[in-house]
């Protein structure tokens, strides 16, 4: 009786310690994401930005035009910043 129990321990230790393992192993490959709060709220900003022009009036000489363009080109480069940080961990 006392071997058997023993090798259920055994076997039960087994199994937590592999599954623990394996934890650790999927947390450290997988990819860390740090908030970004002044990125975010810029992108939050030039969303804003860019509905406020393209409800503006259209009499702007091709400006506002010029400028909702200047923000789209804005808010790809923050996501594209967003995504570098994301996947140049150098910390």
């Amino acid at each position: 009786m006392k071997q058997i129990f023993a090798l259920v321990a055994l076997l039960v230790l087994s199994v937590a310690l592999t599954t623990s393992a394996s934890l650790v192993v999927a947390q450290s490959s997988a990819p860390r994401t740090e908030s970004q709060p002044h990125m975010t709220a810029a992108l939050d900003h030039l969303q804003r930005a860019q509905k406020e022009l393209e409800e503006g009036s259209h009499d702007k000489g091709g400006h506002r035009v010029k400028a909702l363009s200047l923000v789209k080109q804005a808010m790809s480069e923050v996501q594209q910043g967003i995504q570098y940080d994301d996947t140049h961990q150098e910390k």
